[in-house]
């Protein structure tokens, strides 16, 4: 009987002398009787096992295969055939700091700077339209002319009573004059020179008002001529022409639509930016240093070519929403934007200068919080604790703890332990 040993050590098959031989009941075979298996040392239970007796030199070669057996299953090694666990492989990748920008976008809705309703300041026929309606107007060019001749009429009434007025005055002036002469010469009493002097304080005074019914009646006569009050782009008519209007009736809209206001909330959590708004409300020389360009996203996903100017923070929170109003303005001299679109604004919350941008999944947590790993000389790690910052399109911020040109391992590093010996790959495929 003999064991057969490969040299690695696995897959090792064995002959072992068998130290027991079981037996059962068999056909033509008798069973030793009570006394025979006591004196043998035996037994005659009806399928015991039955022990035969082995010299001392094949229990000595049994024992020592069962031992290499046990200490093959229990993974020891053999004398001369050993190896070593390999290192774990990683993956590492060079990192290297830069600048970054915290953006965020919110809904928001385009507002005209100015729109204006135009309603006419006296009644009368509307006679005419003087533009055509989505015409681009300049401030004061003529828009709606309506019925003039009543006006035209109360104008030369009005200018009338002035003249009678006016004759009224220097009648009283000369007998001011006459009778204040008598006076001094004690012709007349004082009682006249009295009522000569009320006669001509009252003439005055006509004259006066006679002169404001003739600039009242020349500013009707001017309201007839409907113009623009600001330069900007026209509405459709309220009225046809030839309808008889009141005044303060509406007949159409002007916009203003370069620049434009874009108008979005803000939550409150967003306090940095609300500062810089605030700063920028102040319009001076040293907020200039804190205004912030804002972007816009049209309906269709495409960036607005200009870039807007955040210009105003309101002062206080919505209670109902928790949300801040703010504004931006932009220019638009083409008219792109329209009044009451709905677009989206990204806003630089802030700049990140000198931070890392890694892959999240090459962050783990440690017992004092989030680590990474670096790999330094010899091919070990080394663990270190890092300060995260935001997300950025994907990215993990790390603020601090990190150097440039470092090595960071972004695969593998699950089982890593602080000074393991690794196998390191690089990104590109290449193992070092």
């Amino acid at each position: 009987m003999k064991t057969d040993l490969p040299a690695s050590g696995r897959g090792i098959s064995r002959r072992v002398p068998f130290l027991f031989h079981l037996s059962s009941r068999r056909v033509g075979r008798r069973t030793p009787s009570r006394a025979a298996a006591r004196a043998s040392g035996t037994s005659t239970r009806p399928g015991a096992p039955i022990c035969r007796p082995l010299s001392h030199a094949a229990a000595a070669t049994g024992i020592a295969g069962l031992s290499s057996l046990l200490l093959t299953a229990c993974g020891g090694e053999q004398p001369g055939g050993g190896s070593q666990t390999p290192p774990p492989p990683v993956t590492v990748a060079e990192v290297t700091p830069g600048d970054i920008e915290i953006n965020r976008e919110y809904a928001a809705r385009v507002r005209a700077v100015r729109e204006v309703e135009v309603r006419a300041r006296v009644g009368g026929i509307l006679e005419k339209r003087m533009y055509e309606e989505g015409q681009y107007v300049e401030h004061g060019d003529l828009l709606f002319t309506i019925e003039a001749e009543p006006y035209e009429i109360a104008l030369r009434q009005a200018e009338a009573d002035l003249a009678n007025a006016r004759a009224n005055r220097r009648q009283a002036e000369r007998e001011w004059l006459r009778v204040s002469g008598l006076f001094d010469r004690n012709a007349v009493s004082e009682r006249e020179r009295d009522n000569a002097e009320s006669t001509l304080e009252l003439a005055q005074a006509q004259e006066e008002l006679s002169r404001s019914r003739v600039a009242d009646a020349v500013r009707n006569l001017d309201y007839t001529r409907v113009q623009a009050p600001l330069a900007g782009s026209t509405g459709l008519e309220t009225l046809s022409e030839g309808s008889l209007i009141e005044a303060g009736q509406p007949l159409t809209r002007l916009i203003q639509q370069n620049p434009v206001h874009v108008r979005f909330s803000l939550p409150e959590s967003d306090a940095a930016l609300h500062r810089e708004a605030r700063r920028a409300r102040t319009r001076n020389e040293e907020s200039a240093l804190h205004r912030r360009e804002v972007r816009l996203r049209l309906p269709d996903g495409e960036w607005y070519s200009e870039p807007g100017v955040l210009d105003f923070a309101d002062a206080a929170i919505d209670a109902r929403t928790g949300t801040i109003t703010m504004r931006a303005v932009f220019e638009n001299p083409e008219g792109d934007l329209i009044p009451g679109q709905f677009v989206r604004v990204r806003v630089t919350l802030e700049e990140l200068t000198g931070v890392f941008a890694i892959e999240p999944t090459a962050i783990g947590e440690g017992p004092e919080g989030p680590r990474v790993f670096i790999l330094i000389e010899d091919d070990t790690v080394e663990s270190r604790n890092v300060e995260l910052g935001p997300v950025v399109d994907g990215r993990q911020i790390i603020l601090s703890a990190l150097e440039d040109g470092e090595r960071l391992v972004v695969n593998g590093h699950a089982a890593l332990q602080e000074g393991m010996t690794v196998s390191t790959q690089t990104r590109n495929g290449e193992e070092n």
